[in-house]
């Protein structure tokens, strides 16, 4: 039997791309024109990448609300994989009456890729933005970086029992040792 390697997960708006205001709440991007890159997310993935394959899960529920086509989300994703070295792009189109068990902060996005692509989720990392992000990796078994670069975005809350990160850092960009840290690496 092949051993299974590992992979870094990571969440889209907030950590590879910039959330868009609209008033005073973040949203996802609902265009290509509204999607951009967090400052240095670019060079961030490349660097992960040469540790471990990357692998972007995110929760999408415009698309099950009706607003957002699932043509346009792709056209988005075309960008990251243009741009960045990932092994894929998944997401959740559901909203949370749904039910479903792709939806972080359940682990299916994440726990799926990990059949796909070999990868034990003991030996990964899940990096996000938000506590649904930290709970769907502590779910599927991986370590957590949580990025922190927001004080208006929900963070995790203080005491919340089994959804603590082991690591924090403001940006993707900051958070490249702490990521190959956790994957055993060390940084050149």
């Amino acid at each position: 039997m092949v051993p299974l390697g590992q992979a870094v997960f990571l969440d889209r708006d907030g950590v590879v791309n910039r959330a868009v205001v609209r008033g005073d709440k973040l949203y996802s991007p609902m265009s290509v024109d509204e999607f951009e890159f967090e400052t240095g997310a670019e060079d961030a993935v490349r660097r992960i990448a040469a540790y471990a394959p990357v692998v972007v899960v995110t929760n999408q529920p415009e698309v099950a609300r009706g607003r957002l086509a699932v043509e346009t989300l792709e056209a988005m994703h075309a960008l990251i994989r243009v741009r960045l070295p990932v092994t894929d792009v998944v997401f959740c189109p559901h909203d949370n009456a749904d039910a479903c068990e792709c939806r972080k902060p359940k682990p299916g996005m994440i726990l799926d890729a990990c059949a796909r692509l070999g990868v034990d989720p003991g030996l990964s990392v899940m990096v996000g933005d938000q506590d649904r992000d930290i709970e769907a990796g502590r779910a599927a078994g991986c370590r957590t970086v949580l990025i922190s670069n927001r004080p208006d975005r929900h963070q995790i809350a203080i005491g919340h029992p089994g959804v603590a990160p082991d690591h924090r850092n403001r940006t993707l960009a900051e958070a490249v040792p702490s990521i190959i840290k956790l994957l055993g690496g060390e940084l050149p």
